[in-house]
């Protein structure tokens, strides 16, 4: 029959795999119960929630079963950061979020007033033409409902985990998070405005970021709850707006640089998407839908047109599939390096 004698006795071979000392010498026991030959267990571990707790856990049930108990319940907790020193251990270091970061951070909004502009793919390219710079870059697909960075990017790996952190996907240097990652099969995501919040918030706290000098913010469009938390919790983002030349884009998309501009937000510039397309036959521009709403978006909102990037797609190489990600060399991809030369101006990073 098993008693707590053989139950503490059970627990003097087992050590803590933070400190290498047995759970009964750090007094780690916190509650010990037995009924009918059932074991009730609280410890107190220097360094619970990791990969290695699951490994004393398995330790601890096996070893008290083999006493004589017929099942043990077991809950872990948190050793008191005193009696951790005492016994020479250190707490664990806790990773700055990028909350924490606002100094050594850049974080760039790349918003629209409305969708279809072509906002995603110029938030890929300005990170990926930052990191080609030698820029530490992340970036943060923050629209829930219709994230694509991942699937613009050519994403094909999974996420890992890091004890209790995420870590972010990197991707042409570029450290990528996305809702995309966490969700199978393309589902759709029917949430609330407060699980946006909420899951934004995951990506800033929760995410092992590796000390990016930049963090592009991939927003939806228009100027809903995502947009507000993003003006909330990051007060100091700079933001860039998109749009098209078409008078209906650049009027909508006005309200987007107005709401930043009442939050205490700087603009850095507008970006005109599909400002023409020119023909690889005569080498002419044809401007499909009109001129000048990007210049007159900037005009309104105190700023400049940073780039005006023409309709096209990248050429997809099958080796390292990327279906929205234009080469360095690449007409387009030189206009995304001269305006991460710009931003890097503006930021003095």
């Amino acid at each position: 029959m098993i008693t707590e004698e053989k139950v503490v006795h059970s627990l003097r071979n087992i050590k803590d795999p933070h400190l290498q000392k047995n759970l009964v010498d750090v007094q780690a026991i916190k509650e010990l119960k037995i009924k009918e030959n059932m074991v009730s267990l609280k410890l107190a571990i220097a360094q619970p929630g990791t990969a290695d707790q699951m490994a004393l856990q398995q330790q601890v049930v096996n070893a008290v079963k083999a006493a004589g108990a017929h099942s043990v319940g077991l809950r872990f907790e948190k050793m008191a950061e005193e009696v951790l020193a005492q016994l020479g251990g250190q707490a664990e270091e806790k990773k700055k979020s990028l909350l924490d970061r606002m100094e050594e951070t850049t974080f760039i909004a790349v918003t629209s007033g409305k969708g279809g502009v072509g906002k995603s793919t110029v938030s890929v390219n300005i990170a990926t033409a930052l990191a080609r710079k030698g820029k530490k870059v992340g970036i943060i697909d923050a629209d829930i409902y219709g994230f694509s960075v991942p699937d613009m990017m050519g994403i094909q790996e999974r996420l890992k985990i890091s004890g209790q952190r995420v870590l972010p996907v990197n991707r042409f240097g570029v450290q990528v998070i996305s809702m995309g990652f966490f969700v199978h099969d393309n589902s759709p995501i029917v949430w609330r405005g407060p699980m946006l919040g909420k899951m934004l918030n995951n990506f800033f706290s929760e995410v092992e970021w590796e000390d990016p000098e930049y963090v592009i913010l991939d927003l939806p469009p228009g100027t809903g709850d995502v947009a507000l938390d993003v003006h909330s919790m990051l007060p100091t983002t700079k933001e860039i707006i998109v749009t098209t030349p078409h008078p209906s884009a650049a009027f909508v998309a006005a309200r987007a640089g107005l709401m930043a501009m009442r939050t205490g937000h700087e603009i850095l510039g507008v970006i005109e998407n599909m400002a023409y397309f020119e023909s690889k036959a005569t080498g002419e521009k044809e401007y499909i839908f009109g001129k000048g709403g990007a210049q007159k978006l900037a005009n309104d909102l105190n700023s400049e047109v940073l780039a005006q990037i023409p309709l096209g797609q990248p050429e997809l190489a099958p080796v390292d599939f990327a279906p929205s990600i234009y080469g360095e060399d690449h007409p387009t991809g030189r206009i995304y390096m001269e305006l991460a030369d710009k931003v890097i101006s503006k930021t003095g990073k």
